[in-house]
C-alpha cells in the first residue's frame, strides 16, 4: 500500500500549477527545483497518474492534474481560511491576499490604503499580480481583482474606490505650435495621434461624447503603445495627440506641459473597483482589506 499524500506535496502541486513553472514554484516554496521535481514524481507515483506534461520550456497540467487542481485549490483555501480565523481570534489577523490588477490600477491603493493597512495588520501579506488582461480570478486562484466598475462580472461584489474616469484629448504646446489646434473631432484624423493597444490586441477606440452626441474617430499616427503611461510620455515629448484618462495627466495640464483639446468632447464612466466573488465566504484578511478600501473610498469619492 502506498504512503498517504502529504499536505506539503499538495502545497507544492498547487504552487507549480499556479506558477506554471517548477523553477518559479521552487523559489516561492524556498526549495531547489530538483527537490520539487522529486516531490512531484513521488506524488504522481502515489496517485498512479501523471499530473504535469513537462518540456524544457513549459509546464502544463494533464487532464488528471486539472481534476486534482479543481479539488485541491478550494480545499487548501478553506484550510488557510480556518488557520487565519484562529489567528484572527488572537487579534493578530494573518493571511495572504492575492489580487489581479494592472500597474496603474494598483497605484491608488498602494498610495492611500496599504500604508495604514499594513501598519495595522503586520501579519497580513498583500500580493498584486500585474497583468493587463481580464482574467477569471476564481479560475486563476486570485482572492480579488481590480477593474473598471462597468467591466466587473455580475457574480462579483464590487467596491468602487475611484471617481468617474474622464478621458481627455491632449497634446504638448510644441506639437500644437507646429501642427495647429483641432477644433472639431473629425479634424483629429488630420493629426498625428498616439494610439494605445491593449494586451489582448484591440486598439483603444476614440469614442468622444458631447451631451449625448457620439463621435467615433478613426485616428491614425506613427506610434502605437501598449501602456497609458508610455502614451503620456509620448504626448509630453510632442510626438502627437493622445486620448488619456485625466488621472494620468492632470498634473501635466496644471503645469502647462500638456494642453487639453476639445474639452466639451470628454466622455466619463465609472472608475476603478476592487471586486471579489459574491458566492464565497471571504477570508478574514480579504474582509479587512475590503473594509479598508471602503473606508478610504467613502472619504475620497
Amino acid at each position: 500500500m502506498s504512503s498517504p499524500v502529504g499536505l506539503s506535496e499538495l502545497t507544492a502541486f498547487l504552487t507549480i500549477a499556479e506558477r506554471q513553472s517548477f523553477r518559479a514554484a521552487a523559489g516561492v516554496l524556498g526549495i531547489s527545483p530538483s527537490a520539487l521535481s522529486h516531490a512531484m514524481r513521488s506524488l504522481e507515483a502515489k496517485l498512479s497518474v501523471r499530473l504535469f506534461n513537462r518540456t524544457t520550456r513549459s509546464v502544463a497540467l494533464t487532464e488528471a492534474g486539472e481534476q486534482l487542481l479543481g479539488r485541491v485549490r478550494p480545499a487548501m483555501a478553506n484550510l488557510e481560511d480556518a488557520i487565519n480565523e484562529v489567528a484572527s481570534a488572537r487579534n493578530r489577523p494573518t493571511g495572504t491576499i492575492k489580487i489581479s490588477t494592472s500597474e496603474a490600477a494598483a497605484l491608488p491603493l498602494i498610495r492611500h490604503v496599504l500604508p495604514e493597512f499594513m501598519e495595522r495588520y503586520p501579519d497580513i501579506r498583500v500580493e498584486f499580480v500585474v497583468d493587463a488582461r481580464y482574467l477569471d480570478i476564481v479560475a486563476q486562484g486570485f482572492d480579488a481583482g481590480i477593474r473598471l466598475y462597468e467591466d466587473v462580472p455580475q457574480d462579483m461584489i464590487a467596491v468602487r474606490f475611484q471617481p468617474d474616469m474622464v478621458l481627455a484629448v491632449v497634446a504638448s504646446p510644441e506639437y500644437l505650435q507646429r501642427q495647429g489646434i483641432p477644433k472639431e473631432p473629425h479634424e483629429l484624423t488630420q493629426h498625428r495621434c498616439i494610439r494605445v493597444r491593449f494586451e489582448g490586441g484591440a486598439l483603444l477606440e476614440w469614442e468622444l461624447v458631447q451631451r449625448g452626441r457620439n463621435a467615433h474617430v478613426h485616428v491614425d499616427g506613427p506610434l502605437t503603445l501598449g501602456s497609458l503611461n508610455l502614451a503620456v510620455e509620448a504626448a509630453l515629448a510632442g510626438i502627437g495627440i493622445a486620448w488619456l484618462p485625466m488621472s494620468y495627466i492632470s498634473e501635466h495640464l496644471e503645469a502647462g506641459r500638456l494642453v487639453r483639446l476639445l474639452p466639451e468632447w470628454s466622455p466619463s464612466f465609472p472608475g476603478l473597483s476592487l471586486y471579489y466573488p459574491a458566492n464565497r465566504h471571504p477570508p478574514a484578511a480579504l474582509r479587512l482589506f475590503v473594509e479598508a478600501v471602503r473606508k478610504w473610498a467613502a472619504s475620497d469619492l
